[in-house]
């Protein structure tokens, strides 16, 4: 069964530096990282110590309240050096790759003759539970709870994305094998979405519900897909999960193997070569850009530029991210820029603004924000860029005066930080729009659960 799902409210942005579809693998990195923020809202409890040898999928840490909750390596080699901060807060585990890789052995799995206690045991075991994220709040899915439905997207909108279609070719039995093991683990639906017009290998899975999307982003976001298809209502949770990390789930129930590759983007105007590139997860992003960035007043990011997190030529590429963006860095001043034509951005308004008029150009764009921080401007322009069906303004004020009752009314339980990514993007305010999301939940999860 196929639904097409149209989005009109958005925005596609444009930016120089798409990545060219042809493959190379990474230079293997001398350590790989995992940091303990990646997983929000976790505590880790280390079960390794400097010195000890690991395989690859043999568990780093757990989760302090649920032993459970294992977090694997992605490599085979000697644990060098865990990092750590103010109060002994753990902020990263280096692992010295083995040149040779030895795999911990967790055993071939047939998905489709397994229960769905069997199948959350074995995703627990070998690691893999991590990849599995729930709405409401947006956190590694709680075991205790059963879905009411699963949603992947087979469909990345954000600026400068990588091609699921490109990336997910040929792993078809590894989607598969991934998606009969989701079946088990709900008693809905599991809600496949993919581009429509795309040649993508999810949209041949069978035993799942199949829905095309089109329109500007967020039209790959799974917040909207969740919206517009079985929005998340007091009392029920929906699970999400990557489409890159069905490969990895996959694969590991066809081998017994850990394997933590994905194929991700190299993107943006400061990469001499945008291209697709192989890697681990934790890999340097030095390695991944070998002799293939311009690090001259250069913005690193692990993910888009909407909501991928600030890296060093030193730092890893994030646990969910597949995709590595360089743009120039905005710290210069341009002198009345609030007074003059602007050609060189991208906006909604169209006061001074002549963007809408190129709807196909590609922009070079830095991270200046043009502008400082404000109060709120009550303008309108946050709708005409959210598609989900919400009040987008006055979810966000309330969740700054933290008002419990009047967050639950007005949808809080299927939003993410990603979702208003657009409205802080184009927010004349200059306010943190994700981290006030995120602080959102974070009060919701503490004092309702």
């Amino acid at each position: 069964m196929s639904k097409d799902i149209r989005i009109k409210k958005g925005l596609d942005i444009k930016l120089v530096g798409e990545a060219e579809k042809t493959t190379i693998a990474a230079k293997p990195s001398s350590y790989y990282a995992i940091k303990p923020e990646d997983f929000h809202g976790i505590i880790p409890k280390m079960l390794v110590k400097v010195g000890h040898k690991v395989k690859a999928g043999q568990a780093l840490f757990h989760s302090k309240l649920d032993e459970a909750l294992l977090f694997p390596s992605p490599v085979s080699g000697e644990i060098s050096e865990i990092i750590r901060g103010a109060k002994r807060k753990i902020l990263e585990i280096r692992i010295q790759a083995d040149a040779t890789q030895e795999y911990q052995d967790f055993g071939k799995k047939d998905a489709a003759k397994m229960s769905g206690d069997e199948l959350k045991a074995h995703l627990l075991t070998t690691g893999c539970w991590p990849f599995i994220k729930q709405r409401p709040y947006d956190v590694i899915a709680n075991t205790e709870k059963t879905p009411k439905a699963i949603f992947i997207s087979g469909y990345n909108s954000a600026p400068l994305a990588a091609d699921f279609d490109y990336t997910l070719s040929g792993k078809e039995a590894e989607l598969s094998a991934a998606l009969t093991a989701l079946t088990k683990l709900t008693e809905g639906s599991v809600h496949v979405v993919t581009k429509k017009g795309g040649n993508s290998p999810l949209a041949t899975v069978t035993d799942v519900t199949s829905h095309k999307v089109s329109g500007p982003h967020p039209a790959g976001n799974v917040g909207t897909h969740i919206n517009k298809i079985d929005p998340v209502n007091k009392g029920e949770v929906v699970w999400t999960i990557n489409a890159h990390d069905l490969v990895i789930i996959g694969e590991l129930l066809l081998t017994g193997k850990f394997n933590a590759s994905r194929t991700l983007a190299v993107t943006g105007s400061q990469i001499e070569k945008p291209q697709y590139v192989t890697a681990l997860i934790g890999a340097n992003i030095k390695d991944i850009t070998a002799n293939n960035i311009n690090l001259d007043n250069t913005r690193i990011i692990s993910g888009n530029v909407l909501t991928g997190k600030k890296e060093t030529p030193e730092g890893s590429l994030g646990y969910y991210h597949n995709q590595i963006t360089a743009i120039p860095e905005g710290d210069d001043y341009e002198f009345f820029g609030w007074n003059k034509p602007v050609f060189d951005k991208v906006s909604t308004s169209r006061a001074l603004t002549f963007s809408w008029m190129q709807p196909n150009k590609k922009y070079d764009l830095t991270t200046n924000t043009n502008g400082e921080h404000r109060a709120f401007v009550v303008t309108g322009s946050y709708e005409e860029v959210f598609p989900l069906d919400m009040y987008p303004l006055q979810m966000l004020k309330s969740c700054m005066y933290s008002d419990l009752d009047e967050m639950e009314a007005l949808g809080m339980y299927e939003v993410a930080p990603e979702d208003f990514a657009l409205t802080e993007f184009i927010c004349v305010s200059k306010q943190p729009h994700q981290k006030i999301i995120r602080e959102g939940l974070d009060l919701m999860l503490k004092e309702i659960g």
